[in-house]
């Protein structure tokens, strides 16, 4: 039977570490002899990596499952990831949906689709002439950071999945499982293997980064020693790091955290909450004021970072008086950025079965209230870098990111992308667009 050349559409839903999840799915169907197409094209198969985080994400995956079946009814539709592990059998759960991969199998999905087509005889997909992904990579790819004309600018690094936390909302855990870490050899081989490719930015993240290292206590290692061991490589010019516990930030992982100069002074700390009684309510393992002395710590030692958060409103039982205690704690701190979510009732999860549900219509009255907060402090933020020097790392369309991840555009000659440079930053022309730069 001949072998022909197969594509695939990838669309990805969720968190930094479904990206790279992606990424890598790419990688191994384009090795495998598959060439990967936009989504909105048409194609032989359609994999939607999906997110259950929260109700909207579980509808935004099945709208994405829809999607796929209409554009080419004769496609095999491919559900992967937290969806999946969370509703059972797919097929079961969805009629568009013809082969269900749970998280744990993700990497094995082209030898998955094989057995698909050798039982449903189909013909085979040819083997790649040649292991260049330029070849099979079309406008539209799966990496978010690699420019039209084949420069990759940054990338996560997925160092540990999996979560032990079991927050009272959060159904995660039981979609990812326990805590599990790579080894710090094998990041960095990977690594290595990434800066060949031309990247110069690393995002390192994980289902619960903070945790990494502590399934395997006995070899000692822990997130700081990944830190230094990436940073040590050649090439690496940018590390970020992910969602952090408050409780990591401790004065001695700071001051070393410091010494690292690959490290942008950007850190997201999940808050979810300002008040100490819906904190406690959400199984949270810190309150309010141990928060503060992590921001302080960080605001000590570096010059003015960025620090974002997350944070949850209508949680089960939250009193007017206790959102008014998590606007206050957002006015003091000041976050550059807050991404704000409505409580999502996830079966299954201690918070469902709490009393005191928040209707839908005062979720998004709060929900509207704490976006206006951080307009207004992510304006204030960007404000006081107007006038300074700062280094920008371009990606696309002459727009690029500084080290604390304000977004900047440059008007006039076109830059390459991945080209690192320093500029004044301007005020943007319009309230929302991108903070200009003059170079220097």
């Amino acid at each position: 039977m001949k072998k022909t050349q197969k594509k695939a559409a990838i669309h990805n839903l969720g968190c930094k570490v479904n990206a790279y999840e992606m990424e890598k799915i790419a990688e191994k169907l384009i090795s495998c002899g598959f060439t990967i197409v936009p989504f909105e094209e048409e194609a032989d198969y359609y994999i939607i990596n999906t997110c259950t985080v929260t109700n909207i994400a579980d509808r935004k995956s099945r709208q994405m499952l829809h999607r796929a079946r209409k554009m080419n009814p004769e496609a095999v539709v491919i559900a992967a990831g937290c969806y999946v592990d969370t509703h059972g059998d797919g097929t079961l759960v969805d009629e568009s949906i013809d082969i269900a991969v749970p998280n744990s199998e993700k990497e094995n999905i082209p030898d998955i689709i094989r057995s698909w087509e050798k039982s449903h005889h189909i013909d085979e997909t040819e083997d790649p002439e040649s292991p260049e992904e330029s070849d099979n990579y079309r406008s539209g790819r799966s990496d978010p950071h690699r420019s039209g004309e084949g420069i990759y600018t940054r990338r996560f690094l997925k160092v540990q999945d999996g979560c032990n936390m079991f927050c009272s909302y959060c159904i995660i855990p039981y979609a990812r499982g326990r805590i599990r870490s790579r080894t710090i050899d094998d990041v960095t081989a990977e690594v290595r293997d990434l800066t060949e490719k031309g990247y110069r930015e690393f995002v390192v993240t994980g289902i619960h980064l903070s945790s990494y290292g502590k399934d395997r206590p006995g070899d000692k290692e822990e997130l700081l020693d990944l830190i230094k061991a990436v940073d040590s490589l050649e090439d690496v010019k940018r590390i970020r790091l992910g969602s952090l516990e408050p409780r990591i930030i401790t004065e001695s992982f700071v001051k070393e955290l410091k010494k690292i100069g690959s490290l942008c002074p950007q850190f997201h700390l999940s808050l979810q909450s300002g008040s100490d009684p819906v904190l406690k309510r959400m199984n949270r393992h810190y309150t309010g004021e141990e928060y503060l002395e992590s921001v302080q710590i960080l605001r000590e030692h570096f010059d003015d970072p960025a620090i974002t958060t997350d944070v949850i409103v209508g949680f089960p039982g939250e009193s007017p008086e206790e959102f008014e205690e998590t606007c206050e704690f957002l006015k003091r701190v000041k976050f550059y950025e807050t991404h704000i979510f409505p409580y999502s009732r996830r079966k299954g999860t201690p918070a469902d079965r709490m009393d005191g549900q928040i209707t839908r219509e005062e979720k998004h009255r709060r929900l509207k209230i704490l976006k206006e907060l951080d307009r207004i402090h992510r304006r204030e933020y960007e404000e006081r870098w107007i006038g300074k020097e700062a280094e920008i790392l371009f990606e696309e369309n002459n727009e690029g990111y500084t080290r604390e991840y304000i977004r900047v555009k440059k008007t006039g000659d076109p830059v390459s992308p991945g080209t690192i440079c320093r500029g004044i930053l301007l005020d943007p022309p319009r309230s929302g667009e991108p903070v200009g730069l003059k170079e220097i």
